[in-house]
């Protein structure tokens, strides 16, 4: 296949001509496609519907402790799922807080609790010019809780092993730099899995902060595509070897394990850092829905359970991701994108050429089809390059993945042979 860089001018004008017609063809469908969010589909959803069936008058409301859960208390959640949740993370069950469906609200909260309170130090409003770093492309939900609050996001340049750690090393020595945004396993929206160096350099830091913290954002620990899988050191365990037992705080969820409006979210850390949070827990709640909690914990009897649920969430995601990759494929070779090829997590991650992420963006919602806003995987939403989109297949059908990735394609060639036209 022809480079577009390797084409005469007369040659361009002919394959815009063709990918314009091409192009006019689809929007002239009418297409009404969404692959905006990484939202588990129907039929995703669907797999887990006899939960609903598991908590009741025929089978009771209390848990292995004898706690009816129909009322207050069980401040840090019920010990079943602290037990699944520990295996599935390698931590004690101590370690762990079992709370509502959002982990992203407990994030949210940590960092409220440390603006107002602190994190062993003093409360961090107190630093004027409070920074956070944010390795990108990365997850545009975390980027905007610090943002909320005030803190200087600072971007981090990542490639496939995990973040650039010369970089986040030189910058914790500033005081002023409170923590580090990290999603370790099919990181969101590359696809990339932290190597064991970068782990290990992670745990090592030494920041001139004292309360300096990493949110450990392991939202895909379970989340793979494939039978052969990527493998991630434990952060805690790491801490522990190096003496910085404190450093991360830990986020999971079932969000895209059951359901995203009604799963459980999870918070684990050092149990100084447990202890820290739960203090403050009792002044917000008087417990969690344990109802919810005990349909997740009868319907998952244990770690292997869950895993084995999620083969069936496989089965279901990786056509879809296969749909997009095939499609992307077709652009092999013109030079004019690059894209990730995930084991798991929810999310491919394409690069379109430099200034055109934008311009595709445009075009495909043109055509009917919404993307991710191009720059959102980056701080305050300003990609550099304007060249990173982020590609989420989870939600549609594979017929309406497959219109949406011809689209897609359509939209990435039309936008890089209109800036070759210019130049």
């Amino acid at each position: 296949m022809q480079s577009y860089l390797q084409m005469s001018k007369s040659e361009l004008e002919a394959e815009f001509s063709a990918v314009k017609a091409e192009y006019e063809k689809l929007r002239a469908m009418h297409l009404s496609l969404d692959m905006s969010r990484g939202k588990p589909g129907f039929d995703n959803m669907d797999i887990s519907q006899k939960m609903f069936d598991l908590v009741g008058n025929d089978t009771g409301f209390k848990n292995i402790d004898g706690i009816d859960c129909r009322n207050y208390g069980g401040l840090d959640g019920l010990v079943e799922l602290k037990r699944i949740f520990a295996d599935i993370l390698e931590l004690d069950p101590h370690q762990i807080i079992v709370g509502g469906n959002s982990s992203l609200n407990m994030m949210f909260d940590t960092v409220a609790q440390a603006m107002t309170h602190g994190l062993g130090a003093e409360p961090w409003y107190e630093c004027k010019n409070r920074k956070f770093l944010c390795p990108s492309p990365g997850y545009d939900r975390h980027f905007a809780i610090t943002e909320y609050f005030g803190f200087e996001l600072i971007t981090i340049s990542s490639d496939e092993n995990g973040p650039n750690m010369d970089e986040v090393e030189e910058w914790v020595k500033d005081p002023s730099v409170k923590g580090i945004w990290c999603v370790p396993k099919y990181s969101n929206p590359v696809g990339n899995t932290y190597s064991d160096e970068v782990v290990k350099r992670m745990a090592r830091l030494k920041p001139a902060a004292p309360d300096f913290k990493i949110f450990w954002d392991n939202a895909y620990v379970i989340h793979d595509l494939y039978d052969e899988t990527d493998e991630l050191l434990n952060i805690y365990t790491e801490c522990v070897k190096v003496g910085n037992p404190d450093l991360p705080i830990i986020f999971t969820s079932s969000s895209k394990v059951t359901f995203p409006g009604a799963g459980v979210a999870v918070e684990a850390a050092s149990p100084n850092n447990v202890e820290l949070l739960k203090s403050r827990m009792k002044f917000q709640t008087i417990g969690p829905d344990k109802l919810n909690q005990l349909r997740h914990a009868r319907v998952f009897e244990n770690a292997q359970a869950v895993k084995e649920h999620m083969k069936k969430h496989a089965e279901i995601l990786r056509p879809k991701f296969e749909a997009v990759l095939n499609a992307l494929n077709t652009l092999e070779g013109k030079e004019i994108a690059t894209w990730t090829k995930p084991k798991g997590g929810y999310f491919i991650s394409l690069d379109v050429m430099e200034g055109c992420a934008k311009r595709v963006e445009q075009l495909c919602a043109n055509a009917g089809m919404i993307l991710t806003p191009a720059g959102a995987t980056y701080p305050y939403g300003k990609d550099p390059k304007n060249s990173n989109l982020r590609i989420a297949p989870s939600y549609p059908s594979v017929a309406e993945i497959e219109k949406a990735s011809l689209v897609l394609c359509t939209a990435v060639k039309y936008a890089a042979l209109e800036k070759l036209l210019k130049n």
